[in-house]
C-alpha cells in the first residue's frame, strides 16, 4: 500500500510563518527520503494558525527542495478561482518538476464566507458552479486542441484528484474519471458505501483507466503509546480552541494536553473526531490503518500528522514508513 503525507503548515505560538513554511519543506524532504509516494500541501485562508494559503507558491519551493517525490495540492479550492488560471499555474509547475505534479481540487471554501467573498473577483463565490469548473479545468489540461491553449503546455497530463467528503463529490469524480481522495480527517463518519458507489459509476478518463480511492486520515505514531495519545489530545485541544474562538485559536502542546482534564462535552467531541484516526505505536497504527484501507477499498493512505513539535512529526513519519515498508530513497 502506498503511503503519502498532507502537510497543513500549522503555526505554533512561538513560531513565525517563515519558520512554519520551512518546517513544511523539512517534512517534504524527510518524506522523500523515507519513501513516501506523495507530499501534498493544503489551502486555508483568514487563519491565524495556518500558514499555507497558496499551495501553488509553496509547491514551487517544495519542488526545488526535493528531487523525486510526487507533489500536489490537497487541495486548490476551485470555486475561488478561474479554472484556466489554475490550469496554467500547474502547467508551469509540471514543467519545473516533470512527472511529479498532482492537482487536488475541492469545493469547500477553506475559510469562512467572508474570506470566500474576498477571494471571489466580484465578491460572489460560485460553489454551485464547481462541477462545470472542474470539467473546464480537466479539458484545459488534457485536451491538446483546447482553446485558449494553456501556456506553457503541461509537461504531461497532470492527474486531477477530486477531494471529497460527500455523496456528490464521489459521483462527480466517477463521472469525470478522476481519482478520489476521501477526507476522513474532515468527515470521520464518511459512509464507505459512497466509495463503492464511486467505483460502480466510474468512467475511464485520459489519465485513469480504473477507479482509485485514497483516504486521508489523521495518523500519529510514536515509540510509546502514551506519547502518541498526548500528541492526539494536543491536536484535539487545538481543534476545540478553534471552535470556541475562531478569531484567536492556538496550537496546543502535548504538555498542555497531559495537564488538561477533558470535560464530558469535550470527551464526546474527541470521540467523534477520532472515529477515523490512527494513534499509537507503529504496530498499533499499522493494524488500524490497514483495517481502514480495507473498509474503504483504498489503494493509498495519506497521513495528516499535525504535531506541535517538529521532532515528533518527523519521528511519526519515520515510524509510519517503517510500518508499511516504504522504500527509502
Amino acid at each position: 500500500m502506498d503511503i503519502s503525507l498532507l502537510d497543513q503548515s500549522i503555526l505554533r505560538p512561538d513560531a513565525s510563518a517563515g519558520d512554519t513554511l520551512a518546517e513544511t519543506i523539512t517534512c517534504a524532504k524527510a518524506a522523500e527520503s523515507l519513501g513516501y509516494a506523495r507530499f501534498w500541501v493544503s489551502e486555508h485562508h483568514d487563519s491565524p494558525i495556518i500558514a499555507g494559503s497558496s499551495p501553488e507558491v509553496l509547491l514551487a519551493a517544495v519542488g526545488a527542495a526535493t528531487a523525486r517525490i510526487r507533489l500536489g495540492s490537497g487541495g486548490v479550492m476551485l470555486p475561488h478561482y478561474s479554472p484556466f488560471k489554475v490550469a496554467e499555474n500547474f502547467a508551469v509547475l509540471s514543467n519545473l518538476y516533470p512527472g511529479r505534479m498532482d492537482l487536488g481540487v475541492g469545493r469547500a471554501p477553506g475559510a469562512d464566507m467572508r474570506a470566500a467573498a474576498a477571494l471571489a473577483v466580484d465578491g460572489q463565490p460560485r460553489f454551485d458552479r464547481f462541477p462545470q469548473q472542474l470539467k473546464t479545468l480537466t479539458e484545459a489540461l488534457w485536451e491538446p486542441g483546447h482553446r485558449p491553449r494553456v501556456s506553457p503546455a503541461p509537461a504531461e497530463r497532470i492527474p486531477v484528484w477530486l477531494l471529497g467528503t460527500s455523496h456528490d463529490s464521489a459521483l462527480l469524480a466517477a463521472e469525470l474519471g478522476l481519482p478520489y481522495a476521501i477526507a476522513l480527517f474532515i468527515n470521520p463518519r464518511f459512509d464507505p458505501r459512497i466509495a463503492d458507489l464511486y467505483r460502480s459509476r466510474f468512467r475511464p478518463s485520459p489519465v485513469l483507466a480504473e477507479p482509485r480511492v485514497m483516504i486521508a486520515m489523521n495518523i500519529l505514531c510514536a515509540d510509546d503509546p502514551d506519547a502518541a495519545t498526548a500528541m492526539a489530545h494536543a491536536a484535539d485541544l487545538t481543534y476545540i480552541s478553534f471552535l470556541r474562538n475562531p478569531e484567536a485559536p492556538r496550537m496546543c502542546s502535548p504538555a498542555e494536553a497531559r495537564a488538561h482534564v477533558f470535560s464530558a462535552e469535550e470527551r464526546a467531541f474527541v470521540q467523534g473526531v477520532s472515529a477515523a484516526r490512527a494513534t499509537g505505536t507503529a504496530a498499533m497504527v499499522h493494524q488500524r490503518v490497514t483495517g481502514m484501507a480495507a473498509h474503504f477499498g483504498a489503494a493509498e493512505i495519506m497521513a495528516v500528522s499535525n504535531t506541535f513539535h517538529l521532532s515528533d512529526r518527523l519521528r511519526s513519519l519515520e515510524l509510519l514508513a517503517g510500518a508499511f515498508g516504504a522504500k527509502a530513497a
